[in-house]
């Protein structure tokens, strides 16, 4: 069947032209008087001729039943439906895995009343076959699986804060490749994190991104293929770490003794305020954030001719913001440049060492 048949209806008196088509199940005939009815394909006969016999249409009617049914029929080329796919673009430094699971607010503006939407982020040139979990006590709940495409976000479920109870455990596991091309092969990546329900409930939980217009809650999955640090920590990786973990917990504002004319010694600046003003008096917690990132991206700048420099920011554990503040200026704003935790056994848990390059 194609634009132009003239064709009869099969359960009504009357006919017409083919007029177009609206996808492979709706056929548009034009009438006598113009108009354009819009007739499921099965309904409708092509009559090349006068012959309105009765063996006519119970045959054609049996075709159009076969063709519903799936079976094998001759498709006109111009009904085929459209599968061909833009190969994915890829861009420069994508080939570090990166993705996060996000948390965005629908009515931003309406904080104790809004809902949530939940979104994958792929910030990589690589597919991602992605498994997404939630857990309440030890009961596990399968949310969402599927393929996410290079370098895209995509749209997971809606959820209230009534459902948050369920959301005390998350985990998403991942598998990165590449199709039609080469690639290096990635491990796979399993992370657990806790969700506590409470941050739903602050504004400043919610921080600009960008992945998307408004506010989100980012949590990091995969980061320049260093791999979140997981809920559950198995016994001998755990058992290496603690060995370092000794005063850990203190904050530790000066560098290990190094020798004075040791060129490969990092450069060490603590980010603390107290190290950086002296007094924080009349000051808000963004202004006190918005200095110490000044101070950061000038010793950057300051080092940026030093190929090779290793530079040392000491920002403590907290809550982490500080060192999310950082980890966003470098993905974005000083992309050339590596960074990794700095030695645990030197540092403690709240230094992250920038390499420039």
């Amino acid at each position: 069947m194609k634009i132009g048949d003239k064709v009869r209806f099969l359960s009504d008196v009357g006919g017409g032209i083919v007029a177009g088509f609206q996808g492979k199940n709706i056929v548009l005939v034009e009438d006598e008087d113009g108009f354009q009815v819009p007739t499921p394909i099965n309904e409708v006969v092509v009559v090349d001729n006068d012959d309105y016999s009765t063996t006519r249409l119970v045959a054609e009617k049996q075709k159009q039943a076969k063709q519903a049914a799936g079976d094998d029929y001759d498709y006109d080329p111009a009904d085929r439906p459209v599968t061909f796919k833009a190969p994915a673009e890829e861009r420069k430094g994508g080939d570090k895995l990166s993705a996060y699971i996000a948390y965005v607010p629908m009515s931003p503006k309406e904080m104790t009343s809004t809902r949530f939407e939940t979104y994958i982020v792929n910030d990589s040139n690589y597919y991602m076959h992605y498994v997404y979990m939630t857990a309440e006590g030890n009961n596990w709940t399968l949310r969402s699986t599927g393929e996410i495409d290079p370098n895209t976000k995509l749209y997971i479920e809606e959820f209230g804060r009534e459902d948050l109870n369920a959301f005390n455990r998350i985990a998403v596991q991942l598998v990165a490749y590449k199709r039609d091309k080469s690639f290096l092969l990635k491990p796979a990546v399993d992370v657990q994190l806790r969700l506590d329900p409470v941050k739903f409930y602050k504004l400043h939980t919610f921080q600009e991104n960008d992945f998307f217009e408004q506010a989100a809650y980012l949590l990091t999955l995969v980061e320049n293929d260093a791999e979140a640090r997981p809920l559950v920590v198995d016994v001998k990786r755990l058992k290496q770490e603690m060995m370092g973990k000794v005063n850990a917990d203190k904050p530790k504002s000066h560098a290990p003794q190094h020798k004075k004319d040791d060129p490969n010694a990092p450069i060490v600046v603590d980010l603390h305020a107290s190290e950086l003003l002296e007094t924080t008096a009349g000051m808000t917690h963004s202004d006190i954030l918005n200095y110490q990132l000044e101070h950061f991206r000038k010793t950057l700048k300051a080092h940026e001719k030093e190929k090779g420099r290793k530079i040392v920011f000491i920002h403590g554990k907290g809550e982490g913001i500080l060192r999310q503040a950082l980890v966003n200026e470098l993905r974005y704003r000083f992309k050339t440049y590596t960074y990794q935790d700095a030695s645990f056994q030197e540092y403690g848990y709240g230094a992250t060492q920038v390499t420039i390059r």
